[in-house]
């Protein structure tokens, strides 16, 4: 059995219909961690309490409670609640980082067949298991197309070593794009574990209506740098699908209000212009982060 020594940290947000299921997936595990930080992100339903349920039954969790700021907070308002739990961990002796939400749910081998793949190529910096829905009672991915490098944001998994590099994650949308373009500049490698299956109670952006989620993916976008090129063609493609038509013009608007409210992007120039670099790379037909050339 291969050991790795890993914290996890989950900030969590009226998550009570979901968090047991994720709570016993944890608890179950071949790999256990040395320690769980579950940050109560000022929830209005029984959150709060099933965490503290799970903390006084076991002494490697740890719960966080913070305030009620009112409304759901994307990207900043989850990195905010992780770095509350961050600064139980910073101290300890890890290997491995995990940011886990809490509606998932996976079987007890998971995070051990996570690191046997770590073990083996040691220049992973990030991955994760594949996030899936059930549906007509089979277990199938949440989403299809994605390129190789990316790694949902319900369960990522860091090497410390990478995760120190990259200089944590940042606390504004689009986190979970930048934490893999950085580690990708630097020499890392990031990839999903295809193999490897998680089950995603709340579809992503479930939490928010259909609008609301892809403008808010379109801002993320636009926050990260995104190239105004590549993301029409992301536009375009989208409107073959659903919400057809609705998912595409919400991510153009969300992506322009950035530019037209002049909102800070990235405060690292390096990191924007790798990614766009690739980007148009993907554009010309060349290798990049999102396309290999035709035979590599």
């Amino acid at each position: 059995m291969v050991k790795a020594d890993y914290v996890i940290i989950s900030p969590v947000r009226n998550e009570a219909q979901f968090l047991g299921a994720a709570i016993a997936s944890v608890v179950a595990q071949t790999v256990r961690p040395r320690l769980w930080v579950l940050v109560d992100d000022g929830s209005s339903d029984e959150t709060g309490r099933i965490i503290e349920a799970a903390a006084r039954g076991h002494e490697w969790i740890k719960a966080v409670r913070r305030a009620d700021r009112g409304s759901r907070r994307a990207g900043s308002g989850v990195m905010e609640a992780f770095y509350d739990g961050y600064r139980l961990v910073e101290g300890e002796s890890w290997q491995f980082i995990v940011k886990l939400d809490g509606d998932l749910s996976f079987g007890p081998d998971y995070f051990e067949k996570c690191f046997e793949v770590f073990q083996v190529e040691p220049r992973l910096g990030i991955g994760g298991g594949t996030c899936c829905k059930s549906a007509d009672g089979k277990t199938v991915p949440e989403f299809t197309g994605e390129p190789a490098f990316h790694v949902r944001g319900p369960s990522k998994i860091y090497r410390r070593a990478c995760f120190e590099a990259i200089g944590g994650l940042i606390k504004a949308p689009g986190w979970d794009t930048v934490d893999l373009i950085k580690a990708n500049m630097l020499g890392w490698s990031t990839r999903t574990f295809p193999e490897i299956k998680l089950i995603h109670h709340r579809p992503t952006g479930g939490a928010y209506s259909s609008w609301s989620n892809w403008t808010k993916n379109g801002f993320a976008n636009y926050v990260v740098g995104y190239h105004p090129l590549f993301m029409m063609l992301k536009c375009a493609r989208r409107l073959f699908k659903r919400p057809y038509g609705l998912g595409a013009l919400a991510l153009m608007v969300g992506f322009w209000r950035g530019y037209l409210r002049r909102i800070p992007q990235v405060d690292d120039r390096e990191v924007i212009r790798f990614l766009r670099r690739q980007q148009l790379n993907f554009l010309m037909g060349r290798k990049s982060l999102w396309k290999a050339e035709t035979g590599s």
